[in-house]
């Protein structure tokens, strides 16, 4: 019988990436759809720093975003909310804290809806 190890936190928090070739198209109804909802979540300069920040690391904790933004921590937590209900953004309970990443599938989704304009 084999055993996995359990995974340490950094793994744990760790983005899976889903590379492959997304075929949906850019433009319709459903894509325009999809445009609207994901520009809503960037509407907001805190939650367009927050994407940079996390898009530039593999993981980070609440705290570290909140320590980057001039922001109270339920704000920035309001705002994470945000991206995580758009799919931008994915978290995992670590403990007492949460771990989030970036969604690197629906980030390339964002950026080829956007190119299409």
């Amino acid at each position: 019988m084999k055993t996995s190890a359990k995974p340490s936190k950094q793994e744990a928090c760790l983005p899976e990436d889903d590379d492959k070739v997304d075929r949906r198209p850019v433009e319709g109804d459903g894509a325009d759809e999809e445009l609207a909802a994901l520009a809503k979540a960037v509407a907001h300069p805190a939650r367009v720093r927050i994407v940079r920040l996390l898009s530039r690391r593999t993981s980070c904790m609440c705290g570290d975003i909140v320590d980057e933004l001039p922001l109270a921590q339920s704000t920035v937590s309001q705002h994470l909310k945000v991206l995580k209900e758009a799919g931008l953004i994915r978290g995992e309970v670590d403990g007492p804290r949460v771990c989030y990443w970036v969604a690197p599938r629906t980030l390339r989704r964002l950026k080829a809806l956007v190119a299409s304009l």
